[in-house]
């Protein structure tokens, strides 16, 4: 099965690789720097609050694209399988990836509130949009 709704699926996969590369490349060196010894007896939180927060956001953003994307691949890989994973739906789904970067990037960059927020709920938004179309499929 070849869907055009899969390459934004992977192209969001393939985003959360970088970041997830991004985070490791800024906490080990910020955990060497400051010498930073993680005990696993203590809480994450304290390993967490002596790190920089511009190595945090990282790790943070990485965490989020563990999250709500697992429902966008769930709802583009049921499109794929229902035979409607072009059109409007693979164009709703590059939106929902290009939007998910955009809050990547302000998070891990600069982490300014209203901007990361208002790119999510945009995010939710097209996310929730593609819910319904594949809902008036399937009901």
């Amino acid at each position: 099965m070849n869907s055009p709704i899969l390459m934004p699926l992977l192209a969001l996969v393939f985003w959360s690789f970088v970041m997830e590369a991004w985070l490791y490349a800024t906490r080990i060196p910020a955990v060497t720097r400051g010498k930073i010894v993680y005990d696993p007896r203590r809480p994450a939180d304290e390993f967490h609050a002596r790190l920089p927060p511009n190595v945090r956001w990282k790790a943070d953003n990485y965490n989020n694209l563990m999250e709500q994307p697992t429902v966008f691949y769930a709802v583009a890989l049921s499109l794929a399988l229902l035979g409607a994973g072009a059109g409007v739906n693979a164009i709703l789904a590059w939106a929902y990836v290009a939007l998910r970067i955009a809050h990547s990037l302000i998070q891990a960059l600069v982490n300014v509130l209203m901007p990361r927020f208002v790119v999510f709920i945009a995010s939710s938004l097209v996310l929730l949009v593609l819910t319904v179309r594949a809902a008036m499929i399937v009901f």
